[in-house]
């Protein structure tokens, strides 16, 4: 008797396809671990210019997600929730460095933020401040990356939440900043870990706007991901050992928040 084929099955060649992209996914992160000489690893992490790096990167990456949770956020319900004047204008230039080259944003914020920018020549003229190739100019360079990361998902959060909800709180006499704070963030909790997480990580990777607008320098400006490119160009070992440090926290904590995660996506798509 001829075996009837479930209507679940995978349509043929569809497993092969999805395993494809499997491969060419996961092989270039495999031969990270392959080649990770295991046996300078930590002598490697734990040198100094290895840990001012790592420890440049999470400080500066940890600001820029705070910056983009306390700005951010208040913009984003603003676009789920308000209507004003030139609003699909205003969203699509807070969400167009999602999708600029970096390096790209790295000049526009030269122009910006620079000694001789709009608003970097006012600075060091009337203030002796200079932005351009410092700390701060790393952490404006990764906010200027990852923050619309944040208000995407915070968006589409606030725009899914049940009127109901927050109206009847407001008529029990809670104001907007109770609501927010009591009704709606408990509700969009698993969005909001979401959107922090997706910030941290794009602000911990980012490379192209920082080394444009923030330079690189040891012990400065200098970033996991630059020390990793500066390693990679002068043929040390130390770039696959800091490529695996850099993938092994970014899956630590993909995995330990994937709940959250999916749970945020899912209400995104509802």
């Amino acid at each position: 008797m001829k075996q009837q084929r479930s209507p679940l099955s995978s349509p043929r060649g569809l497993t092969a396809l999805a395993m494809a992209c499997v491969v060419f996914i996961s092989l270039p992160l495999i031969a990270i671990v392959i080649r990770v000489p295991w046996s300078q690893f930590f002598s490697t992490i734990f040198e100094s210019s290895s840990q001012e790096a790592l420890w440049l990167s999470l400080r500066t990456s940890l600001i820029t997600t705070l910056l983009a949770i306390v700005t951010g956020l208040p913009l984003a319900w603003l676009f789920a929730h308000r209507s004003f004047p030139l609003k699909n204008i205003l969203r699509t230039l807070c969400i167009l460095p999602m999708v600029l080259p970096p390096v790209v944003g790295g000049v526009a914020l030269i122009y910006a933020f620079g000694r001789r920018g709009l608003i970097g020549r006012t600075l060091e003229d009337w203030f002796g401040y200079r932005i351009a190739f410092t700390q701060s100019a790393t952490v404006l360079a990764q906010f200027f990356v990852a923050a619309p990361f944040f208000i995407v998902v915070m968006e589409s959060a606030f725009s899914h939440i049940d009127a109901s909800t927050t109206w009847a709180a407001r008529t029990l006499g809670a104001g907007p900043w109770r609501t927010l704070l009591t009704v709606d963030i408990p509700i969009l909790w698993p969005s909001l870990v979401a959107g922090i997480v997706l910030t941290w990580a794009r602000a911990l990777g980012e490379f192209g706007a920082t080394i444009t607008f923030a330079g690189n320098s040891p012990g400065s400006t200098q970033t996991l991901p630059l020390a990793i490119y500066s390693a990679l160009e002068s043929g040390n070992n130390a770039a696959v050992s800091l490529s695996f440090l850099m993938m092994a926290i970014s899956f630590i904590v993909l995995i330990s928040l994937r709940q959250r995660w999916m749970t945020a996506f899912h209400r995104g798509a509802a």
